[in-house]
């Protein structure tokens, strides 16, 4: 784990905060917890269990957290001492997410053996064990002195850190019963979200939370409508307002299938024992239809529905559309451009499908310099037979089909079998063409659409978290998630896989800060 000055310095405050108070506050009450026994070994599964299930704290981040929650000033304030605030104080302790008894630190070279000792004197501690990087797992005497120890350690100069030795956990793994079918989203062979989940949640910032992506495509089914058997997606995640730039109205109700599929991939609802998982699943999303119920439109209606997201407040607007290259000639696509140039101006990322017709060029809007153009990637690894590719190709994501014919690299060899048929993307929608009454997770859905709804939603969960601060412009969000995707094929950026495959974890992971010196 690599944290900045700033970061290590606020962190140390409040482990010293937290030390102070369990001396003030607690006494001595748990310095025998070591010698409890199995009774104490109960207590703190107990604490363990209760701090997995508090609201809005994950067990990585319950200790500050509970700092927040419970007392909303610095550390510098002097907290009362009523006993509401005394219990609560204890339970924060008793569940803090650290061995209780055990430090972490890495020496500094240059530190004699002889003051090594007399530092581990004067914290009542042992080594226990030894990393190969010059680190040592401590065991602490008392087992209620972890934070002070190691603001203590810190403190001495001695150090290059010290830090408690924290629980590690299962990552979050939802219970939707069609989670196991969704390969995409794992791992193995997708974009590993369940750690950006995970990471999210640490951040305060659980799926997406917060954070507007517009699906401008076939529409979404968000609403329940009798004239025409229409029924709001069971397991659709949180919808504001659009519009339908088809039929001209504001009720943008999806009559293909296809949108609804895009949109639940972003904000299907998740871990509530019902179908399967989105990824940024706490998002919003606002359904803009520009494409009819065959899947037909125009650059005009494009264009007037990303204007239409821009100006109604959406982070992020997802393309999951391609133009017929007549458009260009007829000059349709000049006022696509002019919109594209208002979502930048205004600080809305687009992302965009990069096609599906096998061709060696990234197709429109995709290939716009502030586009960020998505490929797709079946489950064996291979570049989609479907999926174009190209110089303007940014990154890859899970597509689903049957693979490409192999590059000339490595991965490919390994990877590829031209022809070979992959798994599909399985996300709620329409169960049967035709029946807007009837939802599941069909078959036969892959393409360069889901692979873009993926970077949208991952896009969502970079800017929910703050990972790159608090209104990240788009040219930073597109060389983010370059910049973190999983490099495949040929070394480096290349032209069938961009920058590589999308790496949910990665993304939500805060980089590392520049150093100098040492």
């Amino acid at each position: 784990m690599v944290v900045d000055k700033a970061e290590r310095e606020n962190r140390l405050r409040h482990l010293g905060w937290l030390a102070k108070e369990r001396e003030t506050l607690i006494g001595k009450s748990l310095a025998g917890g070591a010698a409890r026994g199995s009774r104490g070994a109960e207590a703190d599964t107990r604490a363990t269990r209760a701090a997995g299930s508090r609201a809005a704290c994950s067990l990585a981040a319950l200790a500050a957290c509970a700092l927040a929650g419970f007392f909303g000033q610095s550390s510098q304030a002097a907290p009362s001492h009523k006993p509401v605030l005394r219990v609560a104080l204890r339970e924060a302790i008793e569940s803090a997410p650290w061995a209780r008894a055990e430090v972490i630190v890495r020496w500094r070279a240059s530190v004699a053996p002889r003051l090594r000792s007399a530092l581990l004197r004067g914290v009542r501690a042992r080594v226990i064990d030894r990393g190969a990087d010059g680190s040592a797992l401590l065991r602490l005497r008392n087992a209620s002195e972890a934070a002070s120890a190691a603001v203590r350690l810190e403190a001495s100069g001695a150090v290059r850190w010290a830090t408690p030795n924290y629980r590690a956990h299962a990552s979050f793994v939802p219970n939707d019963p069609a989670f196991s079918r969704q390969w995409h989203l794992s791992r193995a062979r997708g974009i590993d979200a369940p750690a950006a989940w995970d990471l999210a949640s640490q951040r305060g910032a659980p799926g997406g939370a917060g954070v507007t992506v517009a699906v401008v495509d076939t529409g979404v089914a968000y609403g329940n409508y009798r004239r025409c058997r229409c029924r709001r997606a069971p397991d659709l995640g949180t919808i504001v307002r659009g519009y339908d730039f088809v039929d001209d109205d504001r009720y943008p109700y999806d009559f293909n299938g296809h949108g609804t599929h895009v949109a639940e991939t972003i904000v299907e609802r998740t871990n509530n024992e019902r179908a399967g998982a989105g990824i940024a699943y706490r998002a919003k999303v606002m359904p803009v239809r520009v494409l009819d119920d065959l899947g037909g439109g125009t650059a005009w209606t494009v264009a007037e529905g990303v204007r239409y997201a821009v100006r109604h407040g959406a982070r992020i607007i997802n393309l999951s559309v391609t133009l017929d290259e007549r458009d260009r000639r007829e000059g349709g696509i000049g006022e696509l451009q002019s919109a594209l140039a208002e979502a930048e101006r205004r600080g809305v990322l687009v992302v965009a499908a990069a096609g599906n017709d096998g061709r060696p060029t990234v197709s429109l809007p995709a290939r716009q310099p502030t586009v960020l153009a998505v490929g797709a990637v079946t489950s064996n690894g291979c570049l989609a037979a479907f999926s174009n590719y190209g110089k303007r190709l940014d990154l890859v994501a899970p597509g689903g089909g049957s693979d490409s014919r192999p590059g000339k690299n490595s991965w490919d060899a390994a990877h590829c079998r031209a022809g070979r048929a992959g798994l599909d993307i399985f996300q709620e929608t329409f169960l049967v063409p035709g029946r807007f009454d009837r939802f599941g997770l069909p078959a036969g859905y892959n393409g360069t659409s889901m692979a873009a709804a993926q970077v949208s939603a991952v896009a969502a969960l970079v800017i929910a978290a703050g990972v790159l601060g608090p209104e990240p412009r788009p040219a930073a969000l597109r060389d983010w998630l370059r910049r973190t995707a999983t490099d495949i094929g040929a070394r480096g950026r290349d032209a069938r896989y961009g920058a590589g495959l999308l790496n949910a974890r990665a993304a939500l992971t805060a980089p590392e800060p520049a150093t100098g010196g040492q």
